[in-house]
């Protein structure tokens, strides 16, 4: 598996500049690293920095994910085009999604089919860039109120329906223990469905270990499946940053 720090989490208290941050990661042992958004990047200068660094850009996030509502629906295919762009630029794979908050007043299958005829919009662009879309659950009791996709169950159901394997889930192992537990029998069920992980504990979003996920037993199960893709650490430290990454590969890596 790939470990990649998620720069903005990871390095979120620090003031340390964008380009530092990755140097850093590189230097603490990491090989990938990822990050939210794109847009404020200088985009040509990370390609350049990750050649010299040899490191991978596991993933970054696609724009305007609103895929609840399909008049929303051009620019949703408008902000992946831009991000497929973007992602080719550091040759990046893997762009997230999310599906944005539930309407209100509307049906829940009309919202979920919103979202399938849009990722399938999106499936001819993503198949011509050699790039997958992961879509994200998020939990809404603590992080995400209001968040429309909150059960694995239903993202899966949902990847089933588009059809693609340029379409997948990603499983935020932090989300789904506060919205069902179940992480290891889900993750060996779904495997094929899932193609990126996001790891942090839980309480608090914090450095693996310090709370409640036992994460050596959900990172064995993930190895035992055979999975050998992006594993992002998407937590907000609360020692320092540099004893946080370099535990993490020592205990767990």
């Amino acid at each position: 598996m790939i470990f990649s720090p998620s720069l903005d989490a990871v390095f979120s208290k620090t003031g340390l500049p964008f380009e530092q941050q990755v140097e850093r990661s590189r230097e603490l042992g990491y090989t990938s690293i990822e990050f939210w958004g794109w847009g404020s990047k200088d985009l040509q200068g990370l390609a350049a920095l990750k050649e010299r660094l040899g490191l991978q850009v596991g993933s970054f996030c696609t724009t305007n994910s609103d895929l609840v509502n399909p008049s929303n629906r051009g620019k949703f295919i408008e902000g992946l085009q831009e991000s497929i762009a973007a992602a080719k630029i550091v040759d990046c794979r893997n762009l997230i999604a999310t599906v944005g908050n539930a309407r209100e007043g509307v049906s829940r299958e009309e919202q979920h089919d919103s979202i399938v005829e849009g990722l399938r919009a999106a499936v001819p662009y993503l198949e011509e860039a050699g790039i997958t879309l992961v879509v994200e659950p998020l939990n809404e009791l603590v992080d995400h109120g209001g968040y429309y996709l909150v059960r694995s169950a239903e993202a899966f159901e949902i990847i089933d329906k588009v059809g693609s394997k340029f379409v997948k889930v990603l499983y935020d192992v932090y989300h789904q223990q506060i919205s069902e537990g179940n992480l290891i029998s889900t993750i060996r069920a779904n495997i094929d469905r899932i193609g990126y992980f996001h790891i942090a504990d839980h309480p608090g979003r914090h450095e693996i270990g310090t709370g409640e996920i036992n994460y050596h037993n959900v990172l064995d199960a993930i190895r035992g499946t055979g999975y050998t893709g992006y594993v992002g650490l998407e937590y907000v430290p609360l020692q320092g940053v540099d004893e946080g990454l370099t535990a993490f590969l020592k205990e767990y890596a």
